[in-house]
């Protein structure tokens, strides 16, 4: 039995493997009629034509839709945008490809529009061309055309006609305005040499009697600009194929163990934060948790864009989306529904894909005057062909006005960035890349100074302890049990290094009071009954601690690359811990990429100069700012930037966020904390910096790529409305037929989405 695709109502054989799919368990099918588009195989829903239909047509309540090119444009429900006049869709992509309404409805308009215009276009051109179709008489041929034409015109047609007189209505002029008036003058003169070509001079008259018209023009014209929005819908429909693709990485269902330890599969929308999950091997990771029993390799390629799986046990964290290996897992939910990193990552990816570039603003600028420059150019060019054109000098006036505004149509030109945007973004997003916002991809390209965090960005963020150096009479389990006690109270990572090594130590830790802090200089607190103080050399300074007796012990760690936390008892000097944070493999190369690119690399860090300095050896980096406290950060940056530096800044911490922000532009680790990734235009979904690199490829590529389109489009219309006038007329005999530019306007937008298209294959390494 036949299914029905709910786009463009073409059958689909279920048994044919061509037209099955599946992925997560969930079985698709697909049309071949080259609509590609997915739907789910289910036979209830459209195995039954009716049904099919009804399925076809129906949104979910309440769904927001918004137009490509103005995405400030938002309503409730499809429609059409009331500034550019351009279908508007879902302004967040689902998982299941759904309707395109606008797509299913001119699919049949052009189909029923094409039965209609072939006849009348064979009699015309069968005529003119071949001397055919004589014995009909030009005054019949007429009528044909008015009773064929018409329905093509005025049913066929009627959504660009609608938008165009209500972009007269408010003002804003587009692509519709000068369709709708195009064919709506065609049509016009063309019923009234039908009814009354009495009003004609005789030399207008053709040898077998009557006026000829153009009623298989105005049809023609109106047949290939639906044909041209039918190719442009499906192109902008697989714009959206890097957000499907990261929606169809998670499952419909989640297995559930249950309080007495039954396990039954349950929707993911009824999983609650706490819930144990089973995942078995293979299957996809439910939702965001913590693994409480199991050991595999999980695959987070699709989130990270990182290839090499990960191993996870107990205690690791998982992520929803992600692809369990062969091993059997136990997850706690820790992050559901829109809190899970995958639904972030969509959220983002879709808003980012929704905003505007700065580059947009040309084409904004020249939109605004287009039209009526069209238009006027329009009237200028019937207004001299009927007074010095060539007889039949009515007709000639005609047609060089109505190929003028057809073939200038802004279309090409309005969707020249928005389209790029949208697929750079996807194209980031499958590589771990999140741009926040197009502004950010475009300023990408003009960095020319990034200043890098060290902890967490250049290292892995995962410090341990490395040496203990206590003073006389204090022993090294006592120093690091107290420090310890305090820390545990903080977010910082070198507090964290402290807490694990004292678990591994097995030191049982005893509860702080009166805890406080200060950002980027030390704790204190009271752990049984001792004042205990752990921080820098400034936060002991600002104690009244003497941390001369503790120098030579942090200098000499310092010089092993480590950090120097000192320690103070009741206001005494007590001992020093060193910390060390291993550097990410990849960060060398990525540095020596960037610095290829002609990208200077400054290291920005609270640390003290000396450890900065050891770090630094290792990374090839030659500026260091060392010992910046967390509110210098932002004033670092203002610097470089009052140097007419364009200034990156990456980080990942909170008392990042604000140096993040000062920046032209923030890169955050996916790895760092969400305060960051909020203040930063980029989000490496990994932490991985070999990321950095790629970003940079990707703003270079996607802006390339906005000046091919920018260009084709200013090109085409600079060439096609001179030659659509009747320019090359008096000394090639060229005139561009209404016809022919419609067929040309079409192509123009196809062309542009088709070149922004490249960008889903484009290497970024």
């Amino acid at each position: 039995m036949m299914a029905i695709d709910p786009v463009c109502g073409m059958s689909v054989d279920p048994a044919s493997a061509k037209h099955r799919a599946e992925h997560a368990g969930q079985e698709y099918l697909f049309c071949s009629a080259g609509c590609r588009t997915k739907f789910l195989a289910d036979p209830e829903r459209y195995l039954d034509p009716a049904k099919a239909k009804a399925a076809a047509e129906a949104v979910p309540e309440g769904t927001v839709f918004t137009c490509p090119m103005h995405p400030e444009v938002r309503q409730v429900g499809p429609g059409s945008c009331p500034i550019c006049g351009m279908a508007l869709e879902p302004a967040m992509v689902t998982a299941e490809a759904g309707p395109n309404h606008e797509l299913i409805d001119f699919t049949r308009r052009f189909r029923i529009g094409l039965v209609l215009t072939l006849p009348v276009f064979v009699l015309e051109m069968g005529g003119h061309l071949f001397g055919l179709f004589h014995g009909i008489g030009q005054q019949r041929m007429n009528w044909i055309g008015l009773v064929l034409a018409t329905p093509v015109v005025f049913w066929a047609g009627w959504p660009f006609l609608e938008r165009g007189a209500r972009s007269l209505v408010s003002r804003h002029f587009n692509m519709f305005t000068l369709i709708a008036i195009g064919t709506l003058a065609a049509w016009i003169y063309s019923v009234a040499a039908t009814l009354a070509p009495g009003l004609f001079p005789a030399a207008m008259q053709g040898e077998h009697g009557g006026v000829p018209t153009f009623f298989e023009a105005a049809a023609v014209i109106t047949v290939l600009v639906l044909l041209g929005q039918i190719l442009e819908l499906r192109a902008r429909d697989a714009t959206s194929g890097a957000i499907r693709a990261l929606l169809d990485l998670s499952p419909k269902t989640a297995r559930l163990i249950g309080e007495d330890g039954a396990e039954h599969d349950v929707p993911l929308a009824e999983i609650g934060v706490g819930a144990r999950l089973r995942v078995r091997p293979g299957e996809a990771v439910p939702v965001d948790g913590t693994v409480i029993e199991g050991r595999s390799s999980v695959d987070e390629s699709m989130v990270t864009g990182e290839s090499a799986p990960v191993l996870k046990e107990e205690g690791a964290a998982v992520v929803g989306g992600t692809t369990n290996g062969t091993g059997g897992l136990v997850i706690r939910a820790e992050r559901v529904g829109a809190d899970t990193v995958l639904a972030r990552i969509v959220q983002m990816v879709s808003d980012a894909q929704r905003s505007r570039a700065p580059v947009q603003r040309l084409a904004d600028q020249v939109s605004g005057w287009f039209v009526p420059a069209v238009i006027a150019v329009a009237l200028a060019a019937f207004a001299i062909w009927f007074a010095v054109g060539p007889e039949p000098r009515l007709p000639h006036a005609l047609v060089a006005a109505v190929s003028v505004l057809i073939i200038a149509c802004p279309c090409a030109l309005g969707l020249a960035t928005p389209m790029s945007i949208t697929v750079g973004v996807g194209r980031g997003a499958r590589s771990g890349i999140l741009i926040r916002d197009a502004e950010a991809l475009e300023r990408m390209e003009a960095v020319d100074t990034l200043l890098i965090d060290k902890t967490g960005t250049l290292t892995e963020g995962r410090p341990s302890v490395t040496a203990i150096a206590a003073q006389p009479g204090l022993g090294e389990d006592e120093i690091l049990r107290l420090a310890a006690a305090v820390e545990r109270a903080s977010e910082h990572p070198l507090a964290d290094a402290m807490v694990r090594a004292a678990a591994e130590r097995g030191t049982s830790l005893p509860s702080v009071a009166d805890f406080t802090a200060v950002s980027g200089k030390g704790v204190a607190g009271l752990v049984e009954g001792r004042r205990v103080a752990v921080g820098n050399a400034l936060y002991f300074a600002d104690q009244g601690i003497e941390a001369a007796p503790l120098a030579e012990a942090a200098e000499a760690i310092r010089m092993t690359g480590a950090t120097a936390v000192l320690v103070a008892l009741d206001g005494q000097p007590a001992g020093v811990i060193g910390i060390a944070d291993p550097i990410r493999p990849s960060a060398r190369a990525a540095l020596d990429a960037l610095r290829a690119d002609g990208i200077a690399i400054v290291m920005v860090t609270g640390d003290n100069r000396t450890t900065a300095e050891a770090v630094a050896r290792q990374l090839g980096i030659d500026v260091i700012e060392a010992e910046v406290l967390p509110e210098d950060k932002a004033a670092v940056v203002q610097r470089y930037r009052s140097r007419k530096r364009v200034v990156a800044m990456a980080g990942d911490g909170i008392n990042d966020a604000p140096a993040l922000a000062a920046a032209d532009i923030g890169i955050a680790m996916g790895t760092g904390t969400d305060v960051a990734i909020a203040s930063s235009g980029i989000t490496l979904a990994s932490g991985d910096l070999a990321r950095l690199p790629e970003a940079r490829a990707l703003s270079r590529a996607t802006m390339r790529n906005i000046r091919q389109n920018l260009g084709f489009a200013f090109a085409y219309n600079a060439a096609g409305v001179p030659i659509a006038a009747g320019l090359l007329y008096p000394w090639l005999g060229i005139l561009l037929s209404p016809m022919v530019a419609a067929l040309a306007m079409a192509l123009s937008s196809v062309s542009v989405i088709g070149n922004a298209l490249r960008l889903r294959r484009m290497p970024l390494r």
